[in-house]
């Protein structure tokens, strides 16, 4: 019975992607320089995965969401580090404790989705949290490292507050729920994107100051809004964005609707030598890179990041879940799928098309 409910659901599925598949104009060779891949899971309980390799001290670092069990007072609470010499050892690496959220008020819930970046040679991490006493009153906000080489000590981080327009407050970039920012460099000039609803969640863009990268010092353009039937399955959504540089090229992926089976991966593109700033300059893939019936045994890929081996070839950080979650057999099964911590974080290698588009597809 259970494999006839599940062969329904991917029937249901496929239909809701239909035209989700490859354009038969993109090109299908790939170049392959992996070894033998990565484990799956490869960290359990770990969603929303950032993984970053630091140059510095030639160390991987990871974090992720904290996970949570049922409900919002039992997780989702601290910002924890990895570190290992080796990618692969991040598997095995200790949970270091560098923040915790606040016993009341404003970053006491929702701590979610930190991101380590290095910006104007300084350490911060991005993260989401609640901003008052409402714990939906989700914004971002910002820790830096006052010692680069103690990225896990939690003395070495000191709170820098939430992220604020170019004017100094919140209005028209951060008055809403506003999470998942990142970061990234091109040409002299910092970005930040992230996803900011309303009626939907969009991903906005601004350039920031990366002397104070919790400032914004542009008015944000709407990058991406829900458009394609992808985007919309149960929930109206464009969040977690990610960027990958290639050939020229700078790769927005984002994750799209709900995250269930149906939450999955977009694209955007937009050469580096453009106006980033200009919505003009970036095209958009009209079928997920990503998603569910790409995989056996695993399900809802999405809010990834990008890295890379100890050779330096690409490697996309995900989530997902599991066959036994998907089946409704752990033992969080009754629990409401944002507060059951069965999101698994994953690793697979890049590939690249003839025209260099990444290729996420196993």
């Amino acid at each position: 019975m259970k494999n006839t409910l599940k062969i329904l659901v991917i029937i249901l599925m496929l239909a809701l992607f239909a035209g989700c598949t490859a354009s038969s104009d993109a090109p299908v060779e790939v170049s392959a320089t992996e070894d033998e891949g990565f484990d799956a899971p490869f960290i359990i309980q770990r969603a929303d995965p950032y993984v970053i390799y630091n140059e510095d001290d030639g160390y991987y670092y990871f974090t992720s969401s904290w996970p949570a069990y049922r409900d919002a007072e039992h997780g989702y609470d601290r910002i924890a580090i990895r570190r290992s010499e080796s990618l692969k050892g991040l598997a095995e690496a200790e949970d270091n404790i560098i923040w915790k959220a606040h016993s009341s008020g404003a970053q006491s819930h929702h701590i979610w989705a930190p991101e380590i970046h290095k910006i104007g040679g300084k350490w911060y991490i991005y993260y989401a949290a609640n901003s008052d006493n409402d714990i939906w009153s989700i914004r971002p906000w910002v820790l830096e490292c006052t010692d680069p080489s103690g990225l896990t000590d939690p003395e070495a981080w000191i709170e820098r507050g939430r992220f604020v327009n170019k004017a100094g407050n919140y209005n028209g970039a951060f008055n809403t729920f506003s999470l998942d920012m990142t970061t990234f460099e091109n040409k002299g000039k910092q970005y930040v994107i992230w996803a900011y609803k309303t009626d939907a969640s969009r991903l906005l863009m601004a350039e920031t100051d990366p002397s104070e990268p919790w400032k914004l010092i542009s008015d944000p353009i709407i990058l991406s809004s829900p458009e394609y039937d992808w985007e919309k399955v149960n929930e109206i959504v464009n969040e977690g964005p990610a960027v990958l540089k290639h050939e020229g090229k700078i790769y927005v992926t984002y994750s799209a609707s709900a995250t269930g089976p149906e939450y999955c991966i977009g694209m955007l593109s937009a050469d580096e030598d453009a106006d980033l700033m200009n919505a003009e300059s970036w095209s958009k893939s009209e079928t997920p890179v990503l998603q569910s019936s790409d995989f056996t045994d695993q399900y809802g890929p999405g809010h990834n990041s990008f890295t890379v081996d100890e050779a330096g070839n690409s490697v996309i950080v995900y989530h997902s879940r599991d066959q036994k979650c998907f089946d409704n057999e752990c033992e969080w099964a009754d629990a409401d799928p944002l507060y059951d911590p069965c999101r698994n974080a994953n690793l697979a290698y890049v590939h690249f098309a003839d025209d260099g588009t990444p290729v996420l597809k196993p």
